[in-house]
Protein backbone atom coordinates (compact mmCIF):
# COMPACT_ATOMS: atom_id res chain seq x y z
CA UNK A 1 0.00 0.00 0.00
CA UNK A 2 2.83 2.20 0.40
CA UNK A 3 3.32 2.18 -3.53
CA UNK A 4 -0.40 3.93 -3.95
CA UNK A 5 -0.21 7.52 -3.49
CA UNK A 6 -3.30 9.62 -2.30
CA UNK A 7 -4.60 12.10 -4.11
CA UNK A 8 -6.16 15.41 -2.72
CA UNK A 9 -9.81 13.94 -2.93
CA UNK A 10 -9.13 10.87 -0.77
CA UNK A 11 -10.51 10.94 2.42
CA UNK A 12 -9.37 7.34 3.29
CA UNK A 13 -7.42 5.33 1.20
CA UNK A 14 -6.41 1.78 0.93
CA UNK A 15 -6.34 -0.32 4.32
CA UNK A 16 -10.15 -0.88 5.15
CA UNK A 17 -12.96 -2.44 3.50
CA UNK A 18 -13.47 0.42 1.51
CA UNK A 19 -12.38 3.86 0.55
CA UNK A 20 -13.92 6.71 1.12
CA UNK A 21 -13.94 9.54 -2.04
CA UNK A 22 -14.21 13.28 -1.58
CA UNK A 23 -17.68 13.82 -3.63
CA UNK A 24 -17.55 17.52 -3.46
CA UNK A 25 -19.92 17.94 -6.42
CA UNK A 26 -22.87 15.77 -4.77
CA UNK A 27 -22.64 13.38 -8.04
CA UNK A 28 -19.88 10.78 -9.16
CA UNK A 29 -18.85 10.24 -12.83
CA UNK A 30 -17.82 6.43 -13.08
CA UNK A 31 -16.66 4.23 -15.54
CA UNK A 32 -14.87 0.47 -15.89
CA UNK A 33 -12.57 -0.69 -18.22
CA UNK A 34 -10.66 -4.28 -18.60
CA UNK A 35 -7.54 -5.24 -19.89
CA UNK A 36 -6.49 -9.02 -20.84
CA UNK A 37 -2.85 -10.14 -21.24
CA UNK A 38 -3.22 -11.55 -25.58
CA UNK A 39 -5.86 -9.60 -26.23
CA UNK A 40 -5.18 -5.79 -25.33
CA UNK A 41 -1.43 -6.09 -24.13
CA UNK A 42 1.77 -8.65 -24.05
CA UNK A 43 4.42 -8.90 -21.48
CA UNK A 44 6.82 -9.03 -24.23
CA UNK A 45 5.45 -5.61 -26.15
CA UNK A 46 5.40 -4.04 -23.07
CA UNK A 47 7.14 -3.72 -19.31
CA UNK A 48 4.26 -3.80 -16.21
CA UNK A 49 4.97 0.23 -15.71
CA UNK A 50 3.26 0.70 -19.52
CA UNK A 51 0.37 -1.73 -18.32
CA UNK A 52 -0.70 0.29 -15.59
CA UNK A 53 -0.12 3.65 -17.29
CA UNK A 54 -2.19 2.27 -20.43
CA UNK A 55 -4.62 0.53 -18.31
CA UNK A 56 -5.24 3.88 -15.90
CA UNK A 57 -5.61 6.10 -19.00
CA UNK A 58 -8.08 4.19 -21.06
CA UNK A 59 -10.68 5.38 -17.74
CA UNK A 60 -9.09 8.79 -16.48
CA UNK A 61 -9.73 9.31 -20.48
CA UNK A 62 -12.98 8.23 -19.93
CA UNK A 63 -14.30 10.46 -17.11
CA UNK A 64 -12.66 13.89 -19.08
CA UNK A 65 -14.32 13.07 -21.77
CA UNK A 66 -17.77 13.57 -19.94
CA UNK A 67 -16.06 17.22 -19.20
CA UNK A 68 -15.27 16.08 -15.46
CA UNK A 69 -11.97 15.95 -13.35
CA UNK A 70 -10.92 12.21 -12.25
CA UNK A 71 -10.64 12.20 -8.56
CA UNK A 72 -9.94 8.08 -7.77
CA UNK A 73 -8.65 4.59 -9.74
CA UNK A 74 -10.16 1.21 -8.50
CA UNK A 75 -8.08 -1.84 -9.49
CA UNK A 76 -8.90 -5.58 -9.94
CA UNK A 77 -5.93 -7.58 -10.63
CA UNK A 78 -6.35 -11.12 -11.59
CA UNK A 79 -3.24 -12.77 -11.93
CA UNK A 80 -1.24 -16.39 -12.67
CA UNK A 81 0.69 -17.87 -9.34
CA UNK A 82 4.23 -18.04 -11.22
CA UNK A 83 3.82 -14.15 -12.01
CA UNK A 84 7.17 -12.23 -10.25
CA UNK A 85 6.13 -9.92 -7.51
CA UNK A 86 8.37 -7.36 -9.66
CA UNK A 87 6.10 -7.26 -12.10
CA UNK A 88 2.87 -6.85 -10.18
CA UNK A 89 4.75 -4.23 -8.44
CA UNK A 90 5.56 -2.45 -11.28
CA UNK A 91 2.08 -2.62 -12.68
CA UNK A 92 1.01 -0.38 -9.38
CA UNK A 93 3.89 2.02 -10.03
CA UNK A 94 2.35 2.65 -13.36
CA UNK A 95 -1.21 3.08 -12.57
CA UNK A 96 0.21 5.34 -9.61
CA UNK A 97 2.43 7.20 -11.85
CA UNK A 98 -0.82 7.97 -14.76
CA UNK A 99 -3.22 8.62 -12.14
CA UNK A 100 -1.07 11.07 -10.91
CA UNK A 101 -0.73 13.31 -13.98
CA UNK A 102 -4.69 14.30 -13.62
CA UNK A 103 -4.68 14.98 -9.53
CA UNK A 104 -6.36 11.00 -8.91
CA UNK A 105 -5.30 7.89 -7.04
CA UNK A 106 -5.57 4.29 -7.01
CA UNK A 107 -7.68 4.15 -3.69
CA UNK A 108 -8.61 0.35 -3.26
CA UNK A 109 -9.12 -2.91 -5.80
CA UNK A 110 -9.07 -6.78 -5.23
CA UNK A 111 -6.83 -9.43 -6.09
CA UNK A 112 -7.13 -13.36 -7.57
CA UNK A 113 -5.18 -16.01 -8.90
CA UNK A 114 -6.15 -16.97 -12.86
CA UNK A 115 -4.33 -18.34 -15.56
CA UNK A 116 -5.00 -15.07 -17.58
CA UNK A 117 -3.47 -12.15 -16.16
CA UNK A 118 -6.45 -9.67 -16.01
CA UNK A 119 -6.78 -6.07 -15.07
CA UNK A 120 -9.45 -4.20 -14.44
CA UNK A 121 -10.12 -0.34 -13.54
CA UNK A 122 -12.87 1.73 -12.23
CA UNK A 123 -12.36 5.54 -12.57
CA UNK A 124 -14.36 8.04 -10.89
CA UNK A 125 -14.75 11.84 -11.10
CA UNK A 126 -15.85 14.98 -10.08
CA UNK A 127 -18.59 17.23 -12.59
CA UNK A 128 -17.48 20.75 -10.56
CA UNK A 129 -20.92 21.33 -10.74
CA UNK A 130 -21.33 21.62 -14.42
CA UNK A 131 -23.48 18.88 -16.22
CA UNK A 132 -21.73 16.34 -18.19
CA UNK A 133 -20.64 16.42 -21.74
CA UNK A 134 -22.19 13.87 -23.40
CA UNK A 135 -22.58 11.98 -26.41
CA UNK A 136 -25.96 12.87 -27.98
CA UNK A 137 -25.88 16.86 -28.23
CA UNK A 138 -23.87 17.58 -31.17
CA UNK A 139 -26.18 19.99 -33.10
CA UNK A 140 -25.52 20.80 -37.29
CA UNK A 141 -23.59 23.85 -37.54
CA UNK A 142 -21.22 22.53 -34.89
CA UNK A 143 -17.51 21.94 -35.43
CA UNK A 144 -15.85 19.10 -35.09
CA UNK A 145 -12.58 19.56 -32.66
CA UNK A 146 -9.79 17.23 -31.31
CA UNK A 147 -7.36 17.19 -28.47
CA UNK A 148 -4.49 15.18 -28.43
CA UNK A 149 -2.60 12.62 -31.00
CA UNK A 150 -4.51 10.33 -32.62
CA UNK A 151 -2.56 7.66 -35.07
CA UNK A 152 0.88 6.78 -33.27
CA UNK A 153 -0.16 3.88 -31.27
CA UNK A 154 -1.91 2.30 -34.19
CA UNK A 155 1.56 2.38 -35.96
CA UNK A 156 3.37 1.60 -33.42
CA UNK A 157 1.15 -1.49 -32.51
CA UNK A 158 1.53 -2.60 -36.60
CA UNK A 159 5.58 -1.89 -35.92
CA UNK A 160 5.63 -4.14 -33.04
CA UNK A 161 3.36 -7.12 -34.56
CA UNK A 162 5.65 -6.68 -37.74
CA UNK A 163 8.70 -7.45 -35.22
CA UNK A 164 10.23 -4.41 -35.09
CA UNK A 165 10.86 -1.90 -32.60
CA UNK A 166 11.21 1.84 -33.85
CA UNK A 167 10.86 3.97 -34.92
CA UNK A 168 10.83 4.76 -31.07
CA UNK A 169 7.98 7.91 -30.56
CA UNK A 170 5.63 5.14 -32.44
CA UNK A 171 6.25 2.33 -30.56
CA UNK A 172 5.99 4.64 -27.44
CA UNK A 173 3.02 5.59 -28.38
CA UNK A 174 1.39 2.52 -27.91
CA UNK A 175 2.88 1.14 -24.49
CA UNK A 176 2.02 4.70 -22.88
CA UNK A 177 -0.76 7.14 -24.15
CA UNK A 178 -0.38 10.69 -24.19
CA UNK A 179 -3.72 12.67 -22.35
CA UNK A 180 -4.95 15.83 -22.10
CA UNK A 181 -6.89 15.14 -19.32
CA UNK A 182 -7.54 18.72 -18.62
CA UNK A 183 -9.18 19.06 -21.93
CA UNK A 184 -12.30 17.66 -20.64
CA UNK A 185 -13.12 20.04 -17.90
CA UNK A 186 -11.97 23.02 -20.65
CA UNK A 187 -14.01 21.60 -23.34
CA UNK A 188 -16.97 21.77 -20.81
CA UNK A 189 -16.18 25.61 -19.80
CA UNK A 190 -15.84 26.12 -23.76
CA UNK A 191 -19.65 24.71 -23.94
CA UNK A 192 -19.00 22.04 -25.92
CA UNK A 193 -22.33 19.89 -26.83
CA UNK A 194 -21.08 16.53 -27.24
CA UNK A 195 -17.44 14.72 -26.70
CA UNK A 196 -16.03 11.33 -26.35
CA UNK A 197 -12.78 9.49 -26.03
CA UNK A 198 -10.94 8.12 -28.91
CA UNK A 199 -10.04 4.78 -27.87
CA UNK A 200 -11.54 2.66 -30.65
CA UNK A 201 -10.85 4.78 -33.66
CA UNK A 202 -11.35 8.44 -35.07
CA UNK A 203 -14.75 7.29 -37.60
CA UNK A 204 -16.01 4.82 -35.31
CA UNK A 205 -16.03 6.99 -31.99
CA UNK A 206 -17.22 10.25 -33.60
CA UNK A 207 -19.66 8.07 -35.28
CA UNK A 208 -21.07 7.25 -32.14
CA UNK A 209 -21.11 11.39 -31.66
CA UNK A 210 -22.73 10.98 -34.90
CA UNK A 211 -25.65 8.31 -33.80
CA UNK A 212 -26.39 9.53 -30.49
CA UNK A 213 -27.10 12.94 -31.59
CA UNK A 214 -28.92 12.57 -34.87
CA UNK A 215 -26.51 14.15 -37.08
CA UNK A 216 -24.06 13.29 -39.73
CA UNK A 217 -20.15 14.15 -39.34
CA UNK A 218 -17.90 15.29 -41.69
CA UNK A 219 -13.99 14.75 -41.23
CA UNK A 220 -11.41 16.52 -43.20
CA UNK A 221 -8.78 14.85 -44.07
CA UNK A 222 -6.30 18.11 -44.55
CA UNK A 223 -6.60 18.14 -40.45
CA UNK A 224 -4.59 16.03 -39.98
CA UNK A 225 -0.83 16.35 -40.40
CA UNK A 226 0.93 13.45 -40.81
CA UNK A 227 4.64 13.21 -39.12
CA UNK A 228 7.70 12.04 -40.41
CA UNK A 229 8.58 9.21 -38.72
CA UNK A 230 4.40 7.94 -39.58
CA UNK A 231 5.09 8.68 -43.19
CA UNK A 232 8.32 7.12 -43.25
CA UNK A 233 6.93 4.13 -41.21
CA UNK A 234 3.82 3.72 -43.70
CA UNK A 235 6.00 3.67 -46.78
CA UNK A 236 8.18 1.05 -45.44
CA UNK A 237 4.83 -1.25 -43.91
CA UNK A 238 2.93 -0.65 -47.23
CA UNK A 239 0.30 0.98 -45.16
CA UNK A 240 -1.69 4.23 -45.87
CA UNK A 241 -1.00 6.08 -43.30
CA UNK A 242 -4.53 8.11 -42.50
CA UNK A 243 -5.51 4.26 -42.12
CA UNK A 244 -3.77 4.99 -38.30
CA UNK A 245 -4.76 7.86 -38.10
CA UNK A 246 -8.46 8.00 -38.88
CA UNK A 247 -9.24 4.02 -38.13
CA UNK A 248 -6.43 3.68 -35.07
CA UNK A 249 -7.00 3.81 -31.60
CA UNK A 250 -5.88 3.93 -27.91
CA UNK A 251 -4.25 7.16 -27.98
CA UNK A 252 -7.28 8.73 -26.07
CA UNK A 253 -7.42 11.76 -27.63
CA UNK A 254 -10.56 13.68 -26.99
CA UNK A 255 -13.36 14.57 -30.25
CA UNK A 256 -15.71 17.05 -29.34
CA UNK A 257 -18.66 19.48 -30.93
CA UNK A 258 -18.74 22.93 -30.72
CA UNK A 259 -21.00 25.66 -31.44
CA UNK A 260 -19.36 27.49 -35.07
CA UNK A 261 -17.46 30.62 -33.90
CA UNK A 262 -16.57 28.92 -30.47
CA UNK A 263 -12.91 30.63 -30.09
CA UNK A 264 -10.73 27.20 -28.98
CA UNK A 265 -7.89 27.43 -26.97
CA UNK A 266 -4.27 26.02 -27.93
CA UNK A 267 -4.19 22.21 -27.62
CA UNK A 268 -7.90 22.30 -29.97
CA UNK A 269 -7.59 21.34 -33.60
CA UNK A 270 -10.93 21.90 -35.71
CA UNK A 271 -11.22 18.92 -37.85
CA UNK A 272 -14.49 18.43 -39.28
CA UNK A 273 -18.15 19.85 -38.98
CA UNK A 274 -21.63 18.69 -37.65
CA UNK A 275 -24.75 19.15 -40.88
CA UNK A 276 -28.04 17.58 -40.85
CA UNK A 277 -27.58 13.40 -42.02
CA UNK A 278 -26.69 10.78 -40.44
CA UNK A 279 -23.17 8.94 -40.03
CA UNK A 280 -19.59 9.97 -40.50
CA UNK A 281 -18.04 10.87 -43.86
CA UNK A 282 -14.44 11.61 -44.68
CA UNK A 283 -14.32 15.26 -47.16
CA UNK A 284 -17.56 14.77 -48.07
CA UNK A 285 -17.13 11.08 -49.34
CA UNK A 286 -17.96 7.30 -47.38
CA UNK A 287 -15.02 5.90 -46.07
CA UNK A 288 -14.22 2.71 -47.63
CA UNK A 289 -11.43 1.41 -44.97
CA UNK A 290 -11.39 -0.28 -41.97
CA UNK A 291 -13.11 2.74 -39.20
CA UNK A 292 -11.99 0.93 -36.05
CA UNK A 293 -11.27 -1.73 -33.68
CA UNK A 294 -13.66 -4.38 -33.06
CA UNK A 295 -13.93 -6.05 -29.56
CA UNK A 296 -15.43 -8.81 -30.96
CA UNK A 297 -13.59 -9.40 -34.59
Amino acid sequence: MSRLDTGSATLLGPGDDAAVVRAADGRVVASTDVLVEGRHFRRDWCGPADVGHRAAAANLADIAAMGATPTALLVAFCLPANLDIAWAEGLADGLTAEAALCGAAVVGGDMSSSPTLTVSVTALGDLGGREPVRRGGAQPGDLLALSGRVGYAAAGYTILSRGFRTPKILVEAYRRPVVRYAAGPEAARLGATSMIDVSDGLLQDVGHLATASLVGIDIRSDAFEVPDQMRDAATALGVDPYQWLLAGGEDHPLAATFPAGTPLPEGWTVIGSVHDGAGVTVDRKPWTGAVGWDHFR
